[in-house]
């Protein structure tokens, strides 16, 4: 009885341990590679991750080969997306993205500044948790990174934060598309 109890147990743990291990495979695979659009707007997407700002946050892939290209290289390969930029911000696609963890944070903000009338710096600003340029930013701007819908609710109470940042993520989504940002 003894005996029967001890090797179900030690199936038990083998089979645990085996299941653990593939799970954390080292074979590469799928799992973490970023390529297209996903890679170029810093996540698995990181539009739609409302947590803490935090969205797109670079997956280390198990690729050794796999390279997260930086919001500044994808807009030197794509100048359409920093003409849009510049065209929704007033400033150039550097300037206005410095800062953000991702290309599509940028774009959606802009889009969000745009159709608000929200100061971008501003958004910018509480996005990024960096100080605001202008001092026409209400106090307690940038004092914090936090996400897009946040950021709206902190510089405009009124508006429906949630519609406001699905409007200007599918915006930013079909910008970079059309500006030829791989998906």
């Amino acid at each position: 009885m003894k005996l029967t109890k001890l090797a179900t147990l030690s199936l038990a743990i083998l089979l645990y341990a085996t299941a653990a291990l593939a799970e954390h495979g080292h074979s590469g695979g799928a799992a973490g590679g970023g390529t297209g659009m996903g890679a170029a707007m810093g996540h698995g997407t990181g539009l739609s991750d409302h947590s803490n700002g935090n969205a797109g946050n670079a997956n280390s892939g198990s690729s050794g080969s796999t390279h997260k290209a930086s919001v500044n290289d994808i807009l030197k390969k794509n100048p359409a997306i920093g003409d849009k930029i510049h065209a929704l911000t007033g400033m150039s696609a550097q300037d206005a993205c410095a800062g953000f963890k991702n290309l599509g944070q940028c774009v959606a903000a802009a889009h969000v500044s745009k159709n608000l009338g929200i100061s971008f710096d501003c958004l910018k600003s509480d996005m990024t948790g960096t100080a605001p340029q202008g001092s026409s930013c209400p106090a307690g701007t940038g004092t914090k990174g936090m996400s897009l819908g946040k950021a709206i609710q902190t510089l405009d109470p009124h508006a429906d934060q949630k519609s406001e940042s699905k409007k200007g993520e599918a915006a930013a989504q079909h910008d970079l598309k059309n500006s030829g940002v791989q998906s």
